[in-house]
């Protein structure tokens, strides 16, 4: 299916979506008159729930009401966001999900407990955060021309890491191994925590990785940041030049973003109303300074903006499963 077809696809869905959708429910003049609910699919201590909480506090200040935060971790996100579908459209339950869940699990699941689109209202942009390319402290490869030539002399003997399979560092290895001419085995791990000790301990020798999911081991110089898959440089990580700077393609980009969605139905001014209040919250200092030490990019913009970004890693997704010849049913 080409591009165009896949958000043509989006864009009757998102038609369809609104035809079946229940009725907007009539909101109190006094929003919120009582305590807000974001549910998210992530631990307690990893970076979407520390950043979650400290915009909680500035929404907190704001409203006089509670924000309260729900862990629900597990089942591929789908407790979490399955809590949120099934919540009353009343503008005090939010989900706080990546594109993984949706953008590019609807390519890996043939049958999906839930509709990206269908069943769900963008709400606001939160941040986005871009991958390093990961390797041990003790690895050989000085930069990405030193793994990239590696990999071309012993095809299929180099190893990466991800989180799991269809995960976006597996699905972004694969893109890099497309752009490169290379061939490398992946190694999938159950958890965060054992997949960048393995590549601290030389089992794995490479995987992407985010500022803060490797900072404590780049911190104790237990890993090498070889490079950054974006456009520019990190101000905080300002001694880790891009792919492209390091040898590697061009226009390789591997990035995932975090944003805020509602059941569907939910009142369009009360969606206004959050997507203008956690913007406000984005632009404190206090929260600005804790997604740096995260590595990650306050990412404001209406409501519009995340349906935005939907298509495009919609229709981009699309086309790495079916280059990757990759289904998780």
């Amino acid at each position: 299916m080409t591009k165009t077809l896949i958000l043509a696809s989006i864009a009757l869905t998102v038609l369809a979506g609104a035809s079946l959708a229940p009725p907007s429910q009539a909101q109190p003049s006094g929003y919120p008159s009582h305590s807000v609910r974001a549910v998210l699919p992530y631990s307690v201590g990893s970076g979407p729930d520390a950043v979650t909480r400290i915009i909680g506090e500035q929404l907190t200040a704001t409203w006089k009401q509670a924000f309260i935060v729900e862990n629900k971790p597990g089942a591929n996100g789908w407790l979490a966001i399955g809590e949120i579908k099934r919540s009353a459209p009343d503008g005090y339950s939010l989900a706080v999900v990546d594109n993984t869940h949706m953008t590019l699990q609807p390519h890996l699941y043939s049958k999906l407990p839930f509709d990206p689109v269908r069943d769900f209202t963008p709400v606001a942009p939160i941040y986005t955060t871009n991958f390093f390319i990961v390797v041990s402290a003790n690895s050989p490869w000085r930069s990405v021309s030193d793994l990239i030539d590696a990999a071309r002399r012993k095809p299929g003997l180099l190893t990466y890491g991800s989180w799991g399979m269809g995960s976006v560092a597996h699905l972004g290895s694969t893109q890099f191994e497309r752009k490169t001419g290379t061939t490398m085995t992946h190694v999938p791990f159950k958890e965060l925590p054992q997949l960048y000790t393995a590549v601290a301990n030389g089992e794995v020798d490479w995987a992407f990785g985010t500022a803060a999911t490797v900072q404590n081991l780049y911190q104790a110089k237990r890993v090498r940041l070889l490079a950054l898959a974006a456009p520019a440089r990190l101000a905080l990580y300002s001694d880790v030049p891009t792919v492209s700077e390091a040898g590697g393609p061009s226009d390789f980009e591997l990035k995932t973003w975090v944003a805020a969605f509602a059941p569907k139905g939910t009142s369009a001014d009360v969606v206004r109303r959050l997507n203008s209040d956690i913007a406000t919250a984005l632009a404190a200092p206090a929260v600005r300074e804790r997604f740096r030490t995260f590595g990650f990019e306050p990412w404001a913009g209406d409501a519009a903006t995340v349906t935005q970004a939907q298509e495009q890693d919609w229709a981009r997704f699309a086309d790495v499963v079916k280059q990757a010849n990759l289904s998780l049913d």
